[in-house]
């Protein structure tokens, strides 16, 4: 794991800030010049291709992007990776139980030695930032003493993290649920709100036109642009049967599902929740495989359940193995890019069988659990 993290992020750390080729932070380039011309008054969506994000998504990413050069904001985003990725292993160490020091190296290498992390980072992606705004929030919100600071604390984390809702807007079923106060939540709706206005503002069109224009953007990129990069979720399975008009449904389905279970299982510990949040994101719509950052929140899960679980005799050491066998396939660069045709198509559907036997482990143990 160690040997793969530093091949795979000192190669990508010289694709975000070096490589000049159209691949070197191609997605940072492009929020560059979204942001850019959102904040000039300038229309963005129909304008840039890619523009699928919601308006409030440019205010947020302004103070980093909105105001440099490509060069600088390179410099700046990998500056602030570094201190995301330092403050994610921070909270899996704490998080994890992980008690020896073979334990917390482990570890402290899953975010640094699987694929996902090195893509984001190529990329000049967003999980990486927002993946410890989002679980900080969570915990402050859950395990929080309910003042005002805390909760002003984390529901701010919470909007950032909203920043690219496809991989944070299901968790917001935590903060709805799982606090067991109304606070948190009307804290978190309101802030978005008022940050959406504020993007608004500095457009021409107002705010229906806008969330239509940006829809009918997003629905065009989703139909066409981003399918040959999807895989394992509703939206690259409904493609591949060509029920691409259907999948607004399945995922509303889905979506509705997971509050459902979420408000039944409000009270188990927070990390079954975190998991299958996890794990339901990233099947409810389109991800890149840089989004695969995700699947390192149940990994984190099943290791506490194998060091810790309630369930010990059968479960802790079914969640180890699940764990390891996960790791396999998720250690960088990955197989996706890597095999040929079609051992890649292999390795995809073996990962997401993977997946899906940890999301039925997950559900299956807190029904247990919950049981005691």
């Amino acid at each position: 794991m160690a040997i793969a993290a530093l091949i795979w992020l000192g190669y990508q750390f010289w694709r975000l800030i070096v490589d000049s080729s159209p691949m070197g932070a191609v997605d940072l380039k492009q929020r560059c010049q979204e942001i850019q011309s959102w904040f000039s008054g300038k229309p963005v969506y129909g304008t840039f291709k890619m523009a699928v994000y919601p308006p409030a998504t440019y205010a947020l990413l302004w103070p980093f992007l909105g105001w440099l050069t490509i060069t600088q904001a390179r410099y700046l985003w990998a500056a602030t990776t570094v201190a995301a990725l330092v403050w994610i292993i921070r909270l899996f160490l704490k998080e994890s139980l992980a008690q020896t020091n073979q334990e917390r190296i482990f570890v402290a290498l899953i975010p640094l030695s699987i694929y996902a992390t090195g893509a984001t980072i190529g990329n000049g992606q967003l999980i990486v930032h927002l993946l410890p705004c989002l679980v900080t929030g969570l915990l402050l919100f859950s395990r929080g003493k309910g003042l005002w600071r805390h909760d002003l604390l984390a529901s701010c984390l919470i909007i950032f993290a909203l920043a690219k809702p496809s991989v944070s807007a299901a968790f917001f079923l935590i903060v709805l649920f799982c606090p067991g106060r109304l606070r948190p939540s009307l804290l978190v709706a309101c802030g978005y709100l008022g940050v959406t206005l504020l993007a608004v503002a500095l457009q021409e069109l107002n705010l229906s036109e806008l969330v239509h224009s940006w829809i009918i953007n997003s629905r065009e990129v989703m139909a066409h642009s981003v399918v040959p990069f999807s895989n394992s979720s509703l939206h690259s399975w409904s493609a591949y049967f060509g029920l691409e008009r259907w999948h607004p449904v399945g995922s509303l389905l889905m979506l509705s599902a997971l509050g459902v279970w979420t408000y039944f299982y409000r009270k188990a510990d927070l990390w079954l929740l975190i998991g299958v949040t996890a794990l339901v994101t990233r099947f409810l719509t389109y991800h890149g495989w840089y989004d695969d950052v995700l699947v390192a929140l149940p990994v984190i899960t099943l290791f506490r359940i194998a060091k810790s679980g309630k369930l010990k005799n059968e479960y802790n050491p079914a969640a180890g193995l699940l764990l390891a066998i996960s790791i396999l396939f998720l250690i960088a660069p990955g197989g996706l890019y890597l095999f040929p045709s079609p051992l890649n198509g292999l390795y995809v559907q073996a990962q997401t069988f993977i997946w899906m036997t940890i999301l039925a482990f997950l559900l299956l143990y807190a029904w247990q659990e919950k049981k005691i």
